[in-house]
């Protein structure tokens, strides 16, 4: 039972998950104020949200999640693409899907683009927990040869 444990925390997607907590906590938090509290429209509440989660999940997944040691300059845009590429897959889809589903049973836009965030979010962490583990965090396989010879 221990191993299986171990196995499982050792994955990079149970790491990325954990710090995924904090970034929804805090993207959420933000997109759902600006969004209800302010009245700022869907597009911008929801950028705003994931752009200040994203700053924290930069660095808690290059060290915590992926344990990456390329410099920030290296990976840096690499983040920032697949932070922009996710998000405008993720929630142009989610607010697509919500549209369609919710249509059947409402046509009130705040509840659709409440809902939207949510399907979103899920899209947007499923999109950019692959593409950084395939492309900004990925590591050649001379680096990783170099940190555990013998492999």
């Amino acid at each position: 039972m221990g191993t299986l444990v171990l196995k499982v925390w050792n994955h990079s997607l149970t790491r990325f998950l954990l710090i995924g907590v904090i970034n929804t906590i805090v993207g959420l938090s933000t997109t759902y104020l600006l969004l209800n509290l302010f009245g700022i429209s869907y597009w911008i509440s929801t950028f705003a949200g994931n752009c200040t989660g994203g700053v924290t999940s930069y660095f808690l997944n290059r060290s915590f999640t992926f344990r990456n040691s390329a410099s920030v300059g290296t990976s840096w845009w690499k983040f920032i693409l697949v932070l922009l590429a996710s998000y405008a897959v993720s929630y142009s889809l989610g607010l697509q899907i919500t549209r369609w589903v919710l249509a059947l049973f409402t046509d009130n836009t705040a509840w659709i683009e409440n809902v939207a965030v949510l399907v979103g979010s899920v899209l947007y962490t499923l999109t950019s927990y692959l593409g950084h583990k395939w492309f900004t965090f990925r590591e050649s396989k001379s680096d990783s040869t170099k940190k555990h010879p013998g492999a």
